[in-house]
């Protein structure tokens, strides 16, 4: 019987989304006869659910796992001195956490998102990314012309669309957008959409090769974390510290 119970619950293991009907069956056709009641009080008394849907994969289950193949998008809508609306456009690449600001604009007009989802794709195929990317999250944002997704999936991207007022589903970006928020919006006074594109160019370039990431254990998504300093080079170390923004980001190097 040990036997028995060591394979039920290697199927279980093994086969997430089976039930105990399923390894029953399954022990069948192996020639292990037992009843099915058996299976279930097998996996009830290790804990194990024996309901067919015990272990369905959590939404942010799946965004871990499959991080090197996901993409996110998003829109974030700023003001300028004037009062005037300015929209956002970005994505992150899950993985390496690498976002490419796709450009600022008044009107986000259906041609502007799809010139700017075409050039996101000719940066990915440059990086040597592309092929390996399979999901694009976004919200249901009227932005968003039905092109895109032809043209996602022409180059083998599947949409997923988060639910409407989930924004959990698309976690990540919502992080970074915080993120932006916090770090330049919320401290900069834009004049308009030319200073707002220098701004956002200037954040980008700060955010993925000095800002310090914890997912990526404190590393920059363009820049590796170095090896950790002797006591001696400690004693005698000299730091910079260059601006960016006018001072709204600081960044430290070492001297020269």
């Amino acid at each position: 019987m040990a036997s028995v119970r060591r394979l039920v619950l290697r199927l279980a293991a093994e086969n997430s989304s089976w039930g105990y009907q399923r390894i029953h069956g399954e022990l069948a056709l192996l020639g292990v006869t037992v009843a099915a009641s058996t299976v279930w009080e097998i996996l009830n008394a290790a804990g194990v659910d024996p309901a067919p849907l015990r272990a369905t994969v959590a939404w942010a289950e799946f965004l871990r796992s499959q991080a090197e193949v996901v993409l996110a998008m998003d829109f974030v809508e700023t003001r300028t001195l004037t009062g005037a609306r300015q929209y956002i456009h970005a994505a992150v690449h899950h993985a390496g956490r690498r976002v490419r600001v796709l450009g600022a604009t008044a009107h986000p007009t259906h041609a502007w998102v799809t010139q700017a989802v075409r050039n996101l794709l000719m940066d990915l195929e440059d990086a040597g990314i592309l092929a390996q990317v399979s999901f694009l999250v976004r919200d249901r944002d009227g932005k968003y012309p039905a092109l895109i997704d032809d043209m996602l999936s022409g180059a083998g991207i599947t949409t997923i669309l988060t639910g409407v007022r989930v924004p959990r589903m698309n976690a990540i970006m919502e992080r970074w957008v915080k993120t932006l928020r916090g770090e330049l919006l919320d401290r900069t006074l834009v004049w308009n959409e030319a200073h707002l594109r220098h701004a956002l160019r200037e954040y980008e370039r700060h955010y993925y090769r000095h800002r310090a990431h914890r997912t990526l254990s404190a590393a920059a998504p363009l820049r590796a974390r170095p090896q950790p300093l002797g006591s001696d080079r400690i004693e005698r170390l000299a730091v910079l510290r260059p601006d960016r923004l006018g001072a709204v980001r600081h960044e430290y190097h070492h001297a020269a």
